[in-house]
């Protein structure tokens, strides 16, 4: 080997050398306090970076790499450390999709231009396509999207919508749709959902917004429970007291007094064989008249969809047992 190719490969490794220690030395500088030499330590609290000896701030306003959430123990970070969107099963791929908005403007709020909105919605399109592979995803994305529509039409949370979905999809795997609807399995879902969260619905109000007439209904959830062998308990009239009083306007008062009844009613088993709504119904109309607040017994039919003879009879019969109550 030539000496001039020798003298370049050694001086190309000195140079090399001393790069990487003059970078080791740029390194310990930064780990060095420049006044009193002492060891630095990061203060993620405050964000700063001091000294551990004299206490000088070297460095401050720095930006927090960690998440925005705190967990006090293993379990509770494995569960809320995430990448991206959280998954939900209120959608049919689980939110895992991109979805692609249509608003036509760009990342400055400016509006595309002919061609590029032009393409934006060839894009949309086929992006709509793609994340419906198959029948059963179709299926899927429609009932969620019934289940969702049903769910903010009669103001039911969030988990309950959850739970509906989970509870569709179970039926769906096992195979329960053939016969019947898809927007009649959907409502039977979410109304089997929602009295397994503890909110209820009557079936007429589940009926009125859904697509499915109330038999159907009836019919559907009776099978769905049975076949996936979901425990669903009977409603509880009490159930129903907060949102008829909230609609009504009454004070929490006439509410205790509602449940007082229901109470009574229980306790002596008058509720047996009767229908939860109208007993709740009934309940409001009767405190609010021992609370002397100006509610029609037409008021209270409306908030409850249930007929003004349903409230009268069960009304005189709560009546009743209050009176015969021991003291």
């Amino acid at each position: 080997m030539p000496d001039t190719t020798i003298r370049t490969q050694s001086g190309k490794r000195r140079q090399h050398e001393s790069d990487e220690s003059l970078g080791q030395a740029d390194e310990q500088a930064r780990e060095q306090c420049p006044e009193c030499a002492g060891q630095l330590i990061s203060d993620t609290e405050h964000a700063e970076t001091v000294c551990a000896d004299c206490g000088l701030v070297v460095d401050e306003s720095e930006i927090d790499r960690g998440p925005e959430w705190r967990a006090f123990d293993s379990a509770e970070k494995d569960e809320k450390s995430r990448v991206g969107a959280p998954t939900t099963n209120m959608m049919h791929d689980q939110g895992l999709s991109t979805n692609i908005g249509w608003q036509n403007k760009d990342a400055y709020g400016k509006s595309l231009s002919t061609r590029q909105r032009q393409k934006m919605q060839r894009l949309r399109t086929w992006n709509e396509r793609f994340r419906t592979r198959d029948s059963k995803e179709r299926n899927l994305k429609q009932a969620l999207g019934e289940i969702d529509r049903m769910a903010s039409a009669l103001g039911l949370p969030e988990n309950v919508r959850e739970t509906a979905s989970v509870i569709y999809r179970r039926a769906l795997e096992e195979d329960l749709l053939p016969g019947r609807s898809i927007e009649g399995v959907a409502t039977a879902s979410l109304y089997a959902s929602a009295r397994q969260a503890g909110t209820p619905r009557s079936l007429d109000e589940i009926s009125a917004v859904s697509r499915v007439e109330k038999d159907e209904v009836a019919r559907t959830y009776r099978y769905v429970i049975r076949e996936l062998g979901l425990e669903v308990q009977p409603a509880d009239p009490e159930s129903y007291v907060p949102r008829f009083a909230s609609d009504l306007e009454l004070s929490d008062e006439t509410e205790r007094r509602a449940r007082t009844l229901l109470s009574t009613a229980k306790e002596q088993g008058i509720h047996s064989g009767k229908s939860p709504v109208g007993l709740a119904a009934a309940s409001v109309y009767a405190a609010a008249l021992l609370t002397n607040e100006k509610v029609t017994q037409n008021d209270v039919s409306e908030v409850a969809s249930i007929s003004e003879v349903t409230i009268r009879n069960r009304y005189h019969e709560l009546l009743e047992a209050e009176e015969n109550a021991p003291a």
